[in-house]
């Protein structure tokens, strides 16, 4: 009876990895929908941002650019170091329904870090008289990404994690960064090609 079971148990198991490695080939295995490199500058408030594919639907980004942070000592806004893992996933969807996927067009969610400091600050209610702080965020992130075909982007992204203060005391709370740019990198063509 045993032996009926773990053979039973054995095919199912070969029937289902086969499935999902011919479903894997057959949608690809590499940045298939993902820019391999987009360096974008930002208008607003300027900026710039570069962002590596690394495989399929995951990148690399790291930019300067203004943000919004509160947290228990207070809030910030102005410019920060943002670094994160983005993993978009809904590439297939967008496609499905034949909307844009060009530069990376899709949402995504990940670990993100973001380093603000008082300099570079627009406005704040944390300092009380210390110009010299600096904080980090580290946490998750979810966010919108669209580029159109002229290379106007928007990315949008709103995070909950940990704050570690220099210089103020450590809490936790959201992060907010919208940027609006211009991809100054070539764009995947959206035209078939056929080997």
């Amino acid at each position: 009876y045993m032996k009926k079971i773990t053979l039973i148990f054995l095919f199912l198991s070969i029937t289902t990895a086969h499935a999902q490695i011919r479903d894997f080939s057959e949608k690809g295995n590499g940045l298939v929908n993902l820019e391999r490199h987009q360096f974008t500058i930002n208008l607003l408030g300027p900026g710039i941002r570069y962002e590596l594919g690394l495989f399929k639907n995951v990148s690399a980004s790291t930019s300067f650019t203004p943000a919004f942070a509160r947290y228990q000592e207070g809030y910030a806004l102005g410019f920060a170091w943002h670094t994160r893992i983005r993993y978009y996933h809904n590439f297939q969807e967008r496609l499905d329904v034949n909307k844009n996927t060009v530069g990376n067009s899709a949402n995504y969610f990940g670990p993100a870090r973001s380093i603000f400091w008082e300099p570079v600050q627009f406005t704040d209610n944390i300092s009380d008289g210390n110009s010299n702080y600096a904080f980090a965020f580290y946490g998750g992130v979810y966010g919108v990404q669209r580029t159109n075909r002229k290379g106007f982007n928007f990315n949008g992204e709103i995070g909950y994690g940990y704050f570690r203060g220099d210089g103020l005391d450590n809490g936790h709370g959201f992060m907010v960064n919208l940027n609006f740019g211009w991809v100054a990198t070539k764009r995947k063509s959206t035209k078939p090609t056929f080997d």
